[in-house]
């Protein structure tokens, strides 16, 4: 005669602990009033709906992988070539006679999932018969000294899972392309778009690559490109499935081209690259850490403190960067500057810059085209101007 166990206690022994084997299905459910909590799987521990318990900080290997952080632009238009950061921090546009594009950061959002911003492509100009090198696609970059725990190149190569939200007009299949940097090996997965302008969330396991090489350095270990259209250069081969050697015609075999009509679109975000099998929850970092890993690769300033040169020609500012960069960066000027005295305002006739000494903390940057009085100390006010300091990989 059968019986309601209210509670239960399970005692382990001092050999094994507690040993509890699935049934047939494979899993172990973890209930609480009858509904499941948790489970164990062949993947893990998941929660009811089959996500990753996965604990840890910094877990996802994506920086801004919620779109949160633009430093350049919330808004880009005619973006028809090149490899640029246009919008979004760490996503880099790699295109070439794949259409004309705008980038926003946009506020379309899949609904209750704690996300604010995505990346959105619009095509403004549409290219229905693609080159047969032509390409597009976004891109993130990752260091390999932020990979070593991939253990790639030996028997212990750990999986990897990418997920993200995802929305577009066009569906059908796209292609998630891993590509090592330093071996130059790659594998590609693809996913379908299956509802026209619905948000649809999306998982890809990929097997860890005991032939690669990451090296342990501040360089490109791993790029994670999300294609969008690629000429028949890059897919009149086979899919390439499993971790190899690139071969171009392999690299995106299936992909729509999303450039073939004015209409098409695509928002991207709560981009997750975790390491382990099955996708956790997204990690939201705050935003100042957030902003902070992205000032590594990019970041403006406004304001300097200085003083006058042997001459009044110009005018010698000594810079310690708020956020030490990944490499010594590249130092562009927005505008003219205008420092302000006290009585005199100073500003640049045109725009031109001296770099000095210069690393991935400091510089001292000499700003010409101004005339200062010799005793001229500004105050760190620079109106309207920036300093862009770009280390990306």
């Amino acid at each position: 005669m059968g019986g309601l166990i209210m509670a239960s206690t399970i005692n382990a022994d001092t050999t094994n602990g507690v040993v509890v084997t699935s049934d047939t299905s494979g899993e172990i459910e973890l209930q609480s009033a009858g509904v499941t909590k948790a489970k164990v799987t062949a993947n893990g521990l998941q929660d009811a709906n089959g996500n990753s318990l996965r604990g840890g900080s910094f877990r996802n290997l994506i920086i801004n992988g919620n779109m949160q952080i633009a430093q350049r632009s919330t808004s880009v238009a005619s973006i028809s070539s090149g490899s640029t950061y246009n919008t979004i921090d760490r996503f880099k546009t790699v295109l070439s006679s794949a259409g004309t594009w705008t980038q926003t950061q946009s506020t379309d959002v899949p609904t209750g999932q704690g996300f604010a911003s995505s990346l959105k492509m619009d095509c403004t100009t549409a290219n229905a018969s693609l080159a047969s090198g032509a390409y597009n696609s976004i891109q993130h970059y990752i260091e390999g000294q932020n990979l070593q725990q991939l253990a790639y190149g030996t028997s212990n190569a750990k999986s990897l899972t990418v997920s993200f939200w995802v929305k577009s007009n066009k569906t059908g299949t796209y292609v998630v392309q891993f590509l090592q940097n330093d071996s130059n090996r790659t594998i590609v997965k693809s996913y379908t778009i299956s509802s026209a302008n619905t948000w649809e969330y999306k998982t890809i396991t990929i097997d860890g690559d005991t032939a690669g090489t990451i090296n342990n350095d501040n360089g490109i270990g791993l790029e994670v490109r999300f294609g969008l259209a690629f000429g028949s250069d890059f897919t009149s081969g086979t899919l390439q499935t499993t971790w190899g050697a690139l071969t171009l015609s392999n690299f995106a075999v299936g992909q729509v081209n999303l450039a073939d009509s004015t209409a098409n679109y695509i928002n991207i975000t709560g981009v997750q690259l975790e390491v382990g099998e099955g996708a956790s929850d997204f990690e939201f970092l705050p935003y100042d850490v957030q902003l902070q890993r992205c000032q590594r690769y990019y970041q403006t300033i406004s304001k300097m403190a200085g003083y006058s040169g042997p001459t009044t020609s110009g005018l010698q500012c000594s810079i310690a960067y708020p956020i030490q960069m990944r490499a010594t960066p590249t130092i562009s000027q927005s505008s003219v500057f205008r420092f302000d005295d006290a009585a005199t305002a100073f500003t640049q006739s045109s725009t031109g810059i001296i770099l000095g000494s210069t690393n991935n903390t400091g510089t001292i940057i000499n700003i010409t085209n101004i005339t200062v009085n010799a005793t001229f100390r500004p105050h760190g006010k620079a109106n309207t101007a920036t300093l862009n300091l770009n280390s990306e990989l």
